[in-house]
């Protein structure tokens, strides 16, 4: 039996109060699936619903090199100016107008058995109720025997940085499961995903369950299976489940980035200042980024992924007419209009980057069949058809990628200045 829309406004929207809710779900095609449709006019830069997602889990390798973030909601927990010390790797490194950090320690707790950070007491709570009970380690936290501390490892070490999912995510669904009084309702929700593990028409299949990786998934399902075995999920523990509960998340799960510092800019740009208060305060950020960029390169945010139910109904476009954003610094996802929206209009947003939609037409296509398993026929890659497949510097990139160094020794370069 399907979730109802009830179900889906409850669990998703319902907590975190939509600014509006004016869309519906409707089968498009059987290419397609879902997608998500306005039912009235919506404005350009109107937020059209907020919604929090049924589970999120921080990324392993973001946790490993110190991005603080509260374990059940994905807030950044350092404060703006330590955020900025860390990133900069300048100790001593100042920001004007400490006031405008909105961070509050004060506020963070931890987890009494595992030392686990949340944010606050309603997040450890929330946590302890959902799903936490299942996979708080207790003093054996640190111990690498334990079998979620081998999942985890063991995770690592198949997909290093730049990060798109996590095994904890996929923890967090069972453990939902195990803990709820009312097992079935969590099981319809978590079977309304998407989990298909190839695209049998278009003979596409997800980058991570192809040949190559055929060993790795089989001892995670093997340790996944030793940690968090449950009766009423036994599917998502055979081979062909396992896939598909892999499959789920990774073409479902939604990337999430909270960033203290980031607050703290934006808040920084709301000041009214003198004209030369301003220039110089301009000034210092575009340095300190720069200082940044230097330092830590691309790796700014706390950054996870969850599992919505709404956003995961928007189906995607190279040139989307809504976007998706984490404006209050934790897991909670506003859609947001890039233009009008008429009445009957699907609402698309981008499964793609700002630079990656300004790669060609074979590039993007090869990013979105190897993650998202379908060829896009947007109106951007439909204007676009007759051009040449790539550009030959992307060519050159692309070459480089599968002549050079294996996957795991991108590691030193992208993380050891982290």
């Amino acid at each position: 039996m399907a979730a109802s829309m009830c179900d889906v406004f409850s669990f998703c929207v319902g907590v975190a109060g939509p600014a509006r809710v004016a869309v519906e779900v409707r089968f498009v095609s059987s290419a397609k699936g879902k997608g998500l449709f306005a039912t009235q006019l919506i404005r350009k830069g109107e937020t059209i619903f907020v919604e929090r997602p049924l589970v999120a889990a921080q990324f392993l390798w973001n946790a490993l090199y110190r991005y603080r973030a509260c374990d059940h909601c994905l807030r950044a927990l350092e404060k703006a100016e330590e955020n900025a010390q860390r990133l900069t790797g300048k100790p001593g490194q100042v920001l004007p107008h400490p006031e405008l950090c909105t961070v509050r320690k004060d506020l963070h707790q931890n987890c009494p058995h595992c030392r686990v950070t949340y944010c606050s007491a309603e997040c450890r709570l929330a946590a302890a109720e959902q799903y936490h009970q299942i996979l708080c380690p207790g003093p054996s936290q640190d111990d690498p025997a334990h079998p979620l501390n081998k999942l985890q490892e063991a995770w690592r070490s198949v997909h290093y940085p730049p990060e798109t999912a996590s095994i904890m995510l996929m923890a967090r669904m069972v453990a939902t499961v195990k803990q709820a009084k009312d097992k079935d309702r969590w099981i319809r929700l978590f079977s309304q995903f998407c989990n298909k593990t190839a695209n049998e028409e278009e003979e596409i299949v997800h980058k991570l369950l192809g040949d190559k990786f055929k060993g790795q998934l089989e001892l995670l399902r093997r340790l996944f299976t030793e940690a968090l075995y449950e009766e009423a999920l036994s599917q998502w523990f055979t081979p062909d489940g396992f896939r598909s509960l892999f499959a789920l998340v990774g073409t479902n799960g939604q990337g999430i980035g909270t960033s203290s510092l980031s607050q703290w800019v934006h808040a920084c740009d709301a000041l009214e200042l003198k004209p030369q208060d301003r220039e110089q305060l301009d000034a210092f950020i575009d340095q300190l980024y720069k200082d940044i960029e230097a330092a830590t390169g691309e790796f700014l945010n706390c950054e996870g992924s969850g599992l919505f139910m709404l956003q995961s109904c928007c189906n995607h476009s190279c040139v989307p007419n809504a976007e998706t954003s984490f404006p209050e610094n934790n897991f909670l996802l506003h859609v947001t209009a890039l233009e009008d929206i008429k009445p009957g209009e699907e609402i698309c947003i981008s499964y793609l980057d700002c630079c990656q939609r300004e790669r060609s037409r074979h590039s993007r296509h090869k990013i979105l069949r190897e993650n998202y398993l379908f060829v896009c026929s947007c109106p951007k890659c439909l204007a676009e058809a007759d051009e040449p497949n790539m550009t030959s510097e992307e060519e050159e990139e692309e070459e480089e990628e599968e002549e050079g160094e294996p996957e795991d020794a991108e590691l030193g370069d992208e993380m050891t200045d982290v």
